[in-house]
């Protein structure tokens, strides 16, 4: 079969899964046409995508997140601003992702968490089957834990994660520890995907801490801890475009440019990581046996929920800043979980293969307006929204 990859390409996660699932796919037969990748400027991609990733890459615009460039806080106002007026952009990417979709001839498209992908599928090509995949379809699923007191960050990020999988033929969630599948909502939770260059790794543990940065900025917090605690050695990974290498603060201060193998030759080796609670580098560092402080960004709820989780699952601890000082305290206590974790992973391939070739083993599915008007399961402002973009784009 032939795959079509609609990535969400902001930060690494979700372009790391995108890697790790080629590799299954190639090494099962299949074949992978190519990736749409969404940016916030539609332009740029990171070099370790191009590196291992072989097929066409195809950017571009896709809704990004805002952040307050004081408080370093998520700003969902301005982020919703921000989406509102480049709505003409976004009406050029789903011509962009039709187009490419005709050109390429799919038989299936995996979208991991482009909202784009969602509307693509909901406005054009309901007859092509679309798997979503990504650990946000967990916070869907009725056993998840929330944090408390965030009823309306909750409903935010869930319609948002509702929009990327309009239309889904099912909804791939990924999960540090089993779940129970949650066939009304189409939700199959499955194993992380990650890349193969983890099980050639070798650990050990040396005298310093790894740190990885969603934003650069956030660097400016590992600076005031480091000042008032200069001996211990710290490497941080980080995208400030004012450095293209490395950037030594100090001795025992260090600031990498992102650059996913050296990202993980360096945490083999580390004590332990400290990370801003995405997803994909908590997996890593669970698969490689490091205890982990997960730091979700201010007013972040998807992080907020991958650090509860996380935590739940074993992970390490969290924190509300990056004053590394109780994680110090807390290595020597940490218990290693890569083994369990290590087990659940090494069936991804079986899982993720299974669930595929079930998609084509089932009944004809509903149509996208059948399910729609059978279930509310779309706001009503949603339908309006995706409503509002058919008339411009059938024009033409």
């Amino acid at each position: 079969m032939r795959f079509l990859l609609i990535v969400q390409g902001e930060g690494r996660g979700h372009l790391t899964q995108a890697i790790a699932l080629t590799e299954i796919l190639e090494n099962n037969g299949h074949t992978v046409a190519g990736a749409l990748i969404g940016t916030a400027n539609g332009r740029d991609i990171p070099a370790f995508f191009h590196e291992n990733f072989k097929s066409p890459v195809i950017p571009f615009s896709s809704p990004y997140l805002a952040y307050n460039q004081k408080t370093k806080a998520l700003d969902v106002p301005k982020t919703i601003c921000n989406t509102l007026l480049n709505l003409r952009a976004y009406r050029h990417s789903l011509r962009k992702i039709q187009f490419q979709t005709k050109k390429l001839k799919p038989d299936v498209i995996i979208n991991f968490y482009d909202v784009l992908g969602g509307l693509h599928q909901f406005l054009f090509r309901p007859k092509i089957p679309m798997i979503c995949i990504a650990h946000q379809y967990l916070l869907l699923h009725p056993n998840f834990h929330h944090p408390k007191n965030h009823w309306l960050d909750q409903q935010l990020v869930n319609t948002n994660t509702r929009i990327t999988a309009l239309g889904a033929a099912k909804k791939l969630a990924l999960s540090f520890t089993p779940f129970d599948d949650d066939k009304n909502q189409k939700i199959f939770p499955i194993p992380p995907l990650l890349r193969s260059d983890l099980s050639r790794l070798s650990t050990s543990s040396h005298n310093y801490l790894l740190a990885y940065v969603t934003q650069h900025s956030l660097a400016e917090q590992i600076i005031k801890w480091h000042d008032t605690n200069p001996h211990t050695e710290v490497h941080c990974f980080w995208d400030n475009p004012d450095y293209d290498d490395t950037f030594h603060y100090s001795p025992n201060l260090h600031f990498h440019k992102i650059n996913g193998r050296k990202f993980l030759e360096m945490m083999q080796n580390c004590r332990g990581l400290v990370t801003t609670a995405g997803f994909e580098s908590v997996c890593e560092a669970m698969y490689l046996g490091k205890p982990v402080l997960m730091i979700p960004v201010p007013k972040h709820y998807e992080q907020a929920c991958n650090a509860i989780d996380a935590r739940r699952a074993g992970a390490g601890i969290t924190a509300n800043n990056f004053d590394l000082t109780a994680f110090i305290d807390y290595l020597p206590a940490h218990k290693d979980i890569s083994h369990n974790f290590r087990a659940w992973h090494s069936r991804s391939n079986f899982i993720f293969m299974r669930e595929i070739e079930d998609l084509f083993n089932t009944p004809k599915r509903q149509t996208i307006w059948q399910t729609i008007r059978q279930r509310e399961l779309i706001p009503q402002f949603v339908k309006r929204f995706a409503l509002a973009l058919v008339s411009p784009l059938t024009r033409n």
